[in-house]
């Protein structure tokens, strides 16, 4: 039997990327699409697609509630943080069409200043983090970090790292702060400091149902798209990735999202980055969706977690339990106006020619 699923956000990489996961991972799949803009729905790989109400407008719940019963949709899948927030809210009128973590669980991980003073309470690995309160308090703020050459200055919500940058010095994340009031409308108190952590760069997906974990996957980042026009130099979405084995990594963001709910169920994407001494630290988790990044998990391993994610949210019972699946030295390259190729290492020179000796 088909199972027929609405991709939100449709056209975006986030969305195009899931649904070539889907498709490579099951052919007994239908897949829609929806999105408030003509123009980025005109890009989107889904078989149908749907103009619909933006985001928080008062018609856009009953629009997709026809387009599910028209369509006989099994399965909505939210692939932006708005979209989560949105449809985990929306109760009875869509709640048998979903998989996703409680709304207090999303709302737990969307601010990420409140995350990490959660998570260092008990004990798991996350950067030590200041709310900025005032301009004025910045300096005090330097010195509850102890004076470090670098600070993370960064907004608290949000993803791809907007607002974020590494900061010397009080004055310069001032300046920094003073900009984006001034010239973004984003207020002084939606940033903090945190300690700077220089180390390894690592994404995590993990798969709950009823609050046992289900599947597992790890990459780290190596390189970063647009970093050299980027004041930060980094960023969540990764020019070049690869799978790596780093059991670390896995015990920390399954502590944490055990920490968060006992009872958690649906897909959760874990940023982890190293601190001086080499300790994963937990710097933010995307709550109810797929990271952009997740055909690096879908095309390598033994299990296709995008189809897996179907197929626990549809009541099947799971193939694994806790099942830390990794196939060591797969890269992912991604660039602007291309779609991700995925290559094992022994692959890279394939047809290559070293022309430099």
């Amino acid at each position: 039997m088909i199972t027929r699923v609405l991709v939100t956000n449709a056209g975006r990489g986030a969305s195009n990327n899931l649904i070539r996961s889907l498709r490579a991972g099951s052919v007994s799949l239908s897949i829609l699409g929806c999105h408030d803009d003509q123009f980025v729905l005109k890009n989107s790989e889904a078989e149908r697609n749907y103009l619909v109400p933006p985001p928080g407008h008062p018609r856009r719940l009953r629009v997709l509630q026809r387009i599910l019963k028209t369509e006989s949709v099994d399965l909505v899948i939210p692939t932006s943080d708005r979209d989560v927030s949105e449809l985990s809210r929306a109760g009875n009128r869509l709640r048998d069409y979903l998989f996703l973590p409680r709304p207090a669980t999303i709302t737990a991980c969307e601010d990420k200043y409140g995350l990490s003073a959660f998570l260092r309470a008990r004990g798991i690995p996350a950067p030590l983090t200041y709310p900025v309160t005032g301009l004025t308090r910045i300096e005090a703020i330097f010195r509850r970090l102890g004076g470090p050459s670098r600070v993370w200055c960064r907004i608290r919500t949000g993803a791809g790292a907007m607002g974020a940058i590494p900061v010397a010095s009080p004055a310069q994340a001032a300046s920094w702060i003073a900009y984006w009031r001034d010239m973004r409308d984003v207020p002084v108190a939606s940033f903090t400091l945190s300690e700077y952590l220089p180390g390894r760069d690592f994404g995590c997906q993990s798969l709950w149902k009823d609050g046992q974990l289900v599947l597992i996957k790890t990459y780290e980042r190596l390189s970063y798209l647009g970093s050299g026009s980027q004041p930060a130099e980094v960023s969540s979405v990764a020019a070049l990735a690869k799978t790596v084995f780093e059991p670390r990594v896995v015990e920390t963001c399954a502590a944490a999202i055990r920490a968060l709910d006992r009872r958690a169920s649906g897909i959760f994407s874990t940023d982890l980055k190293e601190n001086a001494a080499g300790i994963p630290c937990i710097t933010e988790i995307n709550a109810g969706r797929f990271s952009s990044a997740t055909n690096i998990f879908d095309f390598t391993g033994k299990h296709n977690m995008a189809v897996t994610y179907v197929r626990l949210a549809r009541g099947e019972p799971p193939d694994m339990v806790g099942e830390y699946d990794v196939s060591e030295d797969h890269y992912m390259l991604r660039d602007i106006d291309a779609l991700p190729r995925m290559f094992r290492a022994e692959e890279f020179f394939d047809a290559v020619e070293d022309a430099r000796s």
